[in-house]
């Protein structure tokens, strides 16, 4: 016991590192730029205008494009990196205000940031040093190499329900508001915190359904065993404007993740970190 809380009371203040502070709010910009042109592709696919992957990567690799986009990359990096760091400490030894399974389910949620941000800063890296191609080619062939081994599809088909249920996840936390208790909204003006509400609920609830909807593209490729369905977020949204009033849909889909760009900005004035 008294090892788990030298280990936590270590992690508390190396969180505490200022500089560490100012990375990880830079971070949430950089998070924000990386949403809005991802939000930007999407309604480029809505409109059949597309000609790059409608993903993360994608919007990286658009902002890299750009003058000073190099640059530009590499500090998006170098900020989700940070923003790694601080959410592994905070799962190492953080969320102290909370208590019980309350304190549990923080930390695992924050080990599940972790991965997610690292995923984006290699991805970042990835684009930077022109190592990365088309990412949705990247998961159809790995998810065709994992179909042919022995209990593959088995394990593609788990990838994708944890896929789906972090999206059905995003939906519920954007839709109950909970990501409120994270924010500073004592330092908020009323209209800024109305804001800060609406923005995250839309861009919440709009990541989980493409999430939700690339997590059943998996299993169904797992059960046709057709590695093409699995496709990422790209798939998903090609999918979804392919429905009935798809093009009208995926708008909505692209402006809440544009909203949760936004949300990014105010999280990096506003975060509790």
């Amino acid at each position: 016991m008294s090892l788990t809380r030298s280990a936590e009371a270590t992690a508390s203040r190396t969180a505490d590192n200022r500089w560490l502070e100012l990375l990880a709010r830079a971070g949430f910009i950089g998070y924000g730029i990386v949403h809005l042109l991802f939000a930007w592709l999407a309604l480029q696919i809505a409109f059949g205008t597309s000609s790059d992957d409608g993903d993360q990567s994608g919007a990286l690799r658009t902002l890299s494009a750009q003058p000073l986009g190099k640059f530009l990359v590499i500090a998006v990096a170098v900020g989700l990196l940070a923003m790694a760091i601080w959410q592994a400490l905070e799962a190492a030894g953080g969320h102290r205000a909370e208590r019980g399974k309350e304190r549990v389910m923080e930390r695992l949620a924050s080990v599940g940031r972790t991965i997610v941000y690292l995923y984006f800063a290699w991805t970042a890296f990835k684009v930077f040093s022109d190592a990365g191609s088309n990412s949705a080619d990247q998961q159809e062939a790995l998810t065709g190499k994992l179909m042919t081994s022995s209990g593959g599809r088995w394990l593609v088909g788990l990838a994708g329900l944890v896929l789906a249920a972090i999206g059905v996840g995003l939906v519920i936390y954007g839709a109950r508001k909970k990501f409120e208790k994270h924010l500073k909204t004592g330092e908020m003006s009323p209209k800024t915190r109305q804001l800060a509400r609406r923005l995250g609920i839309a861009g919440y609830v709009a990541k989980g359904v493409a999430y939700g909807i690339s997590g059943l593209l998996v299993i169904v490729a797992a059960v046709n065993y057709d590695p093409e369905k699995a496709r990422g977020l790209d798939a998903a949204l090609h999918t979804l404007r392919e429905q009935s009033y798809g093009t009208f849909l995926l708008t909505l889909v692209a402006l809440g993740i544009a909203a949760f760009g936004i949300y990014c900005f105010l999280q990096s004035r506003y975060r509790k970190v």
